[in-house]
């Protein structure tokens, strides 16, 4: 294939995530930007967690039964000549490693703020991440249909908030039960409000003109406070400036009701408009740039048991570079493996088609059995890895046994796949038996459990442990190298343990008692974030 056809190829591509603070609606919209682009005709419920359908991109039974995400799920849709890759989010932060990781994978940030609650605590750590990386960021202020927050103070709150200049690219008229529709401020025209659920219709009222005298006999009051906030906004609020909002310092704002698919078709229109197509990608040896002919790409996140029946592991591909095809060799840089395959697949939540290419920008499936790990870079041969893919020290820590020890073996291999997913962290202690989680949070123990139960067969006790704190440990070559690490994990193999890619960690009670320890170990280095395996930073995400 020529450059050029790649270079277009690319040039169609939008690949986003959405982020929001748990029960912003964030993944109602996801539904209704499927339902809009036209990739599914009828969107599933997320209300009830007894419904008979449910959220499509929410496939795991513990998501059905309670109504949440806690785990990252790909779509791809066609909308307007461009491939959208859209990456919904858990919200939850218990589960905020998996978004750290997804959120390297992505060109831009579609953000949801619940006009009631405004900026919320996960909001503000998903917005650090993505500022951290200069992620592009469009936001939608949802559920105007209900009595919520003046949307100036909502603006103001997110500029002070969140550090970002706000741009509105539409306005709403009333909240509530008098809410009428928003007026779209470069379009000049009003759409008018009309509730609806499921399905997608292209009926909506249009208004022409932003002081047509229609609004003030249909809208009254509503209509004069809008049109002062209008005036307000258009003098105060900066002009858009798209290299401003490139760089991550600009966002653009648009209001809407997921739940009734209002406002939703000017947020799919912006991401195509407004969103950057795939730019180049750091690796250790070089950048590189998505229209390079050889392939590249990098493992961002992996699943198990998407189809329990067939125990199945995914590793989902970010394409960073050239033309995929399905059956062309691939190396895996870590460990030097081939791989041609075959069964590659794309996504619409849990349902999949095989893939016969694809470009910079989209999300591949490659099927496997433990062949990839998170972070593994993939190319035509070039030994390149690619930087950026998180781990971050647990935060809790659990033991864990099997209560049928018959089933132990089940139990070890459950684990090492949900720790290969990174679903939760299972550490290997030196010294003792036992296995032990390390978690972010407490629902990842419970989703843990269960999924243990239901995909492996595995009734597993998860009980407190003594340990507080971990830490990744290193040592230059210049001080030591292996032989020191060694020296220091002899010496404290009560509380050293590997972790799924046996990176060495030391585990220990309190904080103080750490200190201890680096003063007593200067050549030993202790790292709170680490990256894909062998790779291994000191400095945290702010936050």
């Amino acid at each position: 294939m020529s450059n050029e056809q790649i270079f277009n190829e690319v040039k169609r591509r939008r690949t986003f995530a959405i982020i929001s603070h748990p029960d912003a609606g964030k993944t109602t919209l996801t539904e209704k930007l499927l339902l809009f682009s036209g990739a599914i005709q009828i969107a599933g419920s997320v209300k009830a967690r007894k419904a008979s359908r449910h959220a499509t991109s929410d496939w795991m039974e513990i998501e059905k039964q309670r109504g949440i995400s806690v785990a990252s799920s790909v779509m791809q849709m066609e909308y307007r000549d461009c491939v959208i890759n859209l990456l919904d989010t858990p919200g939850h932060q218990d589960f905020s490693e998996d978004t750290y990781r997804v959120l390297t994978a992505v060109d831009a940030a579609l953000m949801v703020i619940d006009a009631a609650n405004g900026v919320e605590p996960q909001t503000r750590r998903l917005l650090q991440v993505c500022r951290a990386r200069n992620t592009p960021i469009l936001t939608f202020v949802n559920k105007m249909d209900r009595e919520v927050q003046e949307p100036l103070e909502l603006m103001d709150e997110i500029e002070r908030e969140l550090g970002m200049g706000v741009v509105p690219f539409s306005w709403p008229v009333g909240m509530g039960k008098v809410f009428g529709g928003v007026m779209d401020l470069r379009k000049e025209q009003m759409r008018v409000f009309s509730p609806g659920e499921d399905r997608n219709r292209d009926d909506d009222e249009i208004i022409e003109g932003l002081t047509n005298p229609v609004y003030a006999e249909r809208f009254g009051a509503a209509y004069e406070h809008a049109k002062h906030d209008i005036e307000l906004v258009r003098e105060a609020a900066p002009a858009f400036d798209e290299a401003e909002f490139l760089a991550g310092h600009q966002t653009p704002m648009f209001f809407g009701s997921a739940i009734n698919n209002f406002g939703v078709r000017e947020v799919l229109d912006a991401l195509v408009d407004l969103a950057p197509a795939p730019g180049g990608r750091p690796a250790i040896q070089r950048e590189v740039t998505p229209e390079e002919p050889k392939f590249s790409g990098v493992v961002f996140k992996i699943q198990a048991n998407m189809d329990p029946a067939h125990r199945d592991r995914i590793a989902f591909v970010r394409v960073a570079s050239g033309h995929f095809e399905r059956g062309m060799r691939l190396k895996v840089t870590r460990s030097s493996k081939e791989l041609r395959p075959n069964t590659v697949v794309s996504f619409l939540s849990q349902r999949r088609e095989l893939l016969d290419e694809a470009y910079a920008g989209d999300i591949i499936g490659i099927p496997n059995h433990g062949v990839l790990q998170l972070g593994d870079t993939l190319t035509e041969g070039e030994p390149l890895q690619f930087t950026g893919l998180p781990f971050f020290a647990p935060e809790m820590f659990r033991t864990v046994e099997v209560a049928d020890p018959l089933r132990t073996k089940q139990l070890k291999a459950g684990l090492q796949q949900l720790g290969e997913e990174g679903a939760i962290q299972v550490f290997r202690p030196v010294a003792a038996s036992m296995l032990l989680l390390g978690a972010v949070g407490q629902l990842q123990f419970e989703v843990v459990a269960h999924r243990l139960e239901h995909e492996y067969g595995v009734k597993a006790r998860i009980t407190s442990s003594r340990f507080q704190v971990a830490r990744w440990i290193t040592c230059d070559e210049a001080d030591g190298g292996e032989r020191e690490l060694k020296r220091f994990i002899d010496a404290n193999s009560h509380r050293v343990a590997y972790d799924a890619v046996d990176a060495p960690t030391v585990l220990v009670e309190y904080a103080p008692e750490l200190r201890a320890i680096e003063a007593n170990w200067p050549k030993i280095k202790f790292h709170a974030l680490r990256e894909h395996a062998g790779l291994v930073f000191q400095k945290q995400l702010d936050g």
